[in-house]
């Protein structure tokens, strides 16, 4: 059996996912979001630079960088190359993940994969989704860090895969992989965080950080 189309998966998974559209939102604006706020390359900062528009833009679009090419995987494409098998398809959404964390178009510096892993989880497991998203609402909405929210919601998944998804070794491993993955790109949140220095996410705007 050809291997092609697997590595056209992969391979088309990592360029979606290295697009780096919250940073070039911030360009769009005059800002380099690199340079200000927390310094990331991500949704949550563009978020907290450039407001609400633009962080919820860049949160939809990095969303979608994750889901479309695990989604064309995942049933194929017509004429072109036939449905990925379970592995295929698991190493299709962590490339996608990995093309946003190691930018090539930042350096190999991107953002931390949060909206990326959603959206590869939104067509992968739903309900392995819907956990996560349950414990990032909470964390946020009682200590209103997003950055607690995220990492909270990385630990849920793990549990969670076994629950929803008993019987799918690949997805089993390639969720595990890609929320310790989320965990240690918030290392730098996590010392803020112990040290008392994380700025709290605010509903009512102003800065904001995670």
């Amino acid at each position: 059996m050809s291997l092609w189309p697997d590595v056209l998966y992969a391979a088309a998974a990592f360029l979606s996912g290295s697009i780096p559209w919250s940073w070039l939102l911030g360009k769009s604006r005059g800002i380099d979001i690199r340079n200000q706020g927390s310094g990331n390359a991500g949704a949550t900062n563009l978020l907290r630079v450039c407001g609400r528009g633009a962080g919820l833009t860049g949160l939809f679009l990095d969303t979608l960088k994750g889901a479309l090419p695990v989604l064309a995987a995942q049933h194929g494409i017509r004429g072109i190359a036939p449905p990925a098998g379970d592995w295929a398809l698991a190493v299709t959404a962590i490339f996608a993940v990995i093309g946003h964390v190691f930018s090539p178009w930042l350096g190999f510096k991107g953002g931390k994969g949060v909206a990326t892993t959603l959206g590869v989880l939104l067509v992968l497991s739903p309900l392995t989704l819907a956990s996560g998203l349950v414990v990032f609402v909470l964390v946020l909405s009682t200590a209103r860090y997003i950055s607690l929210g995220s990492i909270s919601a990385a630990v849920a998944v793990i549990p969670s895969v076994f629950i929803f998804e008993p019987d799918k070794l690949p997805l089993q491993m390639i969720i595990c992989l890609v929320a310790v993955m989320v965990i240690v790109r918030h290392k730098s949140n996590i010392v803020r965080l112990l040290r008392g220095e994380e700025n709290r996410f605010s509903f009512h705007g102003g800065k904001n950080a995670g």
